[in-house]
């Protein structure tokens, strides 16, 4: 007698209620977008009709002198050039904007001054007026001495003596650490304030708080806006002809485009040029931001939907 009502309920859980239907499957229906596809249409219809005038109707473009010099060796010399530029340039911003950074969130007000003083000159002022000054800097300064002022002096070297080449990548690094410096400073301003108070409970000191746990975890937020500036700075790259320096990809198509009077194929040489170093520079950002995002949320989600969605299937 115990048994039978167990066996009972236990029969009741399992079964559905007399008279009751399952609910019918959702059929989905997807959305139809008439107006995006019309739009996506005359767009490919434009482009397919630029690229075919450019080919055929257009012989200013000249395509047997552009097959001809794009890779001529003066401009693969004057790319390389341009690549070398822009590496040194870059690493002297990312070294002294990493410093401005740290001195313009210093607590000792003199740094801060500094920094500001700096951002304030080589942001305000164009990049090409700043490359015109460095241009005349042996005008200005004949010679650059090391040593204690009005004291005894180490070293002391002629402006003169100083290669055009190391006076552009130093115009150009000096204006990009400006810039530099406001990224690397929101980087460390996203981390949690948390972070340094541990690091400081921890017995770390400002600088080894800074170093060792607060600018390491904002490389996720410095490595996007960095990599933009590197790719900036390759196109920046042009403007050395205001050093003057005559040597980069844009002044070497410049100077065969003269005498054989044709700019227009020369120009579009340079420009294939800075488009392949510039898609190259991109994937390697890609790359690296994939990498430091690593363990954020936007990832984690990434990585839930793909997971979920392999379940599904």
């Amino acid at each position: 007698m115990a048994t039978k009502p167990s066996t009972q309920k236990a029969s009741g859980a399992n079964s559905a209620p007399s008279g009751s239907r399952l609910a019918p499957p959702i059929k989905a229906v997807k959305l139809r977008h008439p107006f995006r596809w019309i739009v996506a249409g005359v767009i490919v219809l434009y482009f397919a009709a630029f690229v075919w005038d450019a080919a055929v109707n257009r012989p200013v473009y000249d395509w047997a002198a552009y097959g001809k010099y794009i890779f001529d060796k003066r401009i693969s010399e004057a790319a390389l050039v341009t690549l070398e530029l822009t590496v040194w340039s870059m690493a002297i911003a990312i070294v002294l904007g990493i410093v401005l950074a740290v001195m313009r969130l210093s607590p000792n007000p003199v740094f801060q001054g500094v920094s500001w003083f700096y951002l304030w000159v080589f942001r305000g002022t164009p990049v090409y007026v700043q490359l015109v000054f460095w241009g005349l800097i042996a005008a200005i300064y004949p010679t650059f001495t090391l040593g204690i002022p009005f004291g005894p002096q180490w070293i002391s070297v002629a402006a003169a003596d100083v290669p055009v080449f190391w006076i552009a990548v130093v115009g150009l690094g000096l204006n990009e650490a400006a810039y530099m410096a406001e990224v690397v400073r929101a980087g460390i301003l996203s981390v949690d304030s948390g972070q340094s108070e541990a690091a400081r409970a921890l017995g770390m000191s400002w600088f080894q708080s800074m170093r060792r746990v607060i600018i390491p975890q904002s490389m996720r937020i410095i490595i996007p806006p960095t990599g933009n500036e590197v790719i900036s700075m390759l196109k920046t790259t042009s403007l050395v002809a205001a050093v003057p320096f005559s040597l980069d990809l844009y002044m070497r198509a410049r100077d065969i485009a003269g005498p054989i009077f044709k700019p227009i194929p020369l120009l579009m040489v340079a420009s294939s040029w800075y488009l392949l170093f510039t898609s190259i520079l991109m994937v390697g950002q890609y790359y690296l931001e994939k990498r430091y995002a690593r363990g954020t949320g936007f990832e984690r989600m990434k990585a839930s939907v793909e997971s979920t969605e392999e379940i599904a299937t």
